[in-house]
């Protein structure tokens, strides 16, 4: 096994956890199927080249695309999905046809070339760790990728508001009853996963590039997390973005014909012992 390759796996699983993660979030625990999640991504990544065209300012870019997201979701949801909660077709049919719009935006505002969002001198160029020569803007997006699974964890599990979204998810009726306002803490839940597809979109921008169709590459690769991991389930996002990325990059290298079964065909299989996925749980 190439430490090189080993490294890839593990960098693009990064990024991959950061985007799946804000999709188990929206569908896990908030049981709201939203397909304009990769859209959401691409949208981000653009938002964070233009800032960072403007301003040479690659932090505020970063912020930019969390925070341009984050409104998009707040719109989203106050909307358009607060009319199909609870309707889990109307909601794939709903976001299925806002990727498409926010899709056929971003190819009128920025065309059809590609596009990869500039990064800072500090982490361009290669620096030596394990014997290799690794880029060191793959190592700052692992580092992100980290970072952003310590920073939920904390959160959902050492917090007041992580508390009340588990409860809330638990039995939302109980928790309004007790004066709390669910629904307000489920929005600022919805807010954070779409900001995660934001900064998820502003590292994918300088990692794989922008591209018309990449929102839709991302979102089949995030779904594909949130089942093999479990839905709801952090560390199952965690674990199933260490798995895709290692398929993903491995397979290219073995199997570069079958590079999509390598992935899709072990999840396949996987399903059929445990179709609630690795850490999944009933609803």
């Amino acid at each position: 096994m190439s430490v090189f390759q080993l490294l890839n796996g593990m960098t693009f699983a990064a990024l991959l956890f950061i985007v799946a993660s804000g999709f188990t979030l929206i569908f896990g625990l908030l049981r709201i199927v939203n397909l304009a999640h990769g859209a959401l991504y691409l949208l981000g990544g653009y938002i964070g080249l233009a800032v960072a065209q403007a301003t040479g300012i690659y932090l505020l870019s970063g912020l930019a695309a969390m925070g341009g997201i984050a409104l998009a979701g707040l719109v989203l949801d106050q909307t358009l999905l607060r009319w199909v909660k609870g309707y889990e077709l109307r909601q794939v049919l709903l976001t299925l046809g806002v990727a498409l719009v926010i899709n056929d935006l971003t190819l009128v505002i920025w065309g059809g070339d590609t596009f990869s969002v500039p990064v800072p001198p500090e982490l361009q160029g290669a620096a030596s760790i394990l014997g290799v020569t690794y880029p060191k803007f793959r190592l700052f997006v692992l580092a992100v990728g980290v970072a952003t699974f310590l920073a939920l964890w904390l959160m959902l599990n050492k917090t007041r508001l992580g508390a009340l979204i588990r409860a809330g998810v638990d039995d939302a009726e109980m928790v309004e009853a007790s004066g709390i306002n669910i629904q307000r803490v489920f929005l600022l839940t919805f807010m954070l996963g779409a900001a995660l597809a934001g900064l998820g979109g502003w590292l994918g921008g300088a990692f794989l590039t922008l591209y018309p169709s990449a929102d839709s590459e991302i979102l089949v690769f995030s779904m594909a997390v949130v089942i093999i991991g479990g839905r709801g389930s952090l560390v199952g996002a965690a674990v199933g973005s260490v798995l895709i990325g290692m398929l993903n990059t491995f397979g290219q290298v073995w199997f570069p014909e079958l590079a999509y079964f390598v992935i899709f065909g072990p999840m396949a299989v996987l399903l059929a012992f445990r179709p609630l996925g690795l850490f999944g749980r009933a609803a």
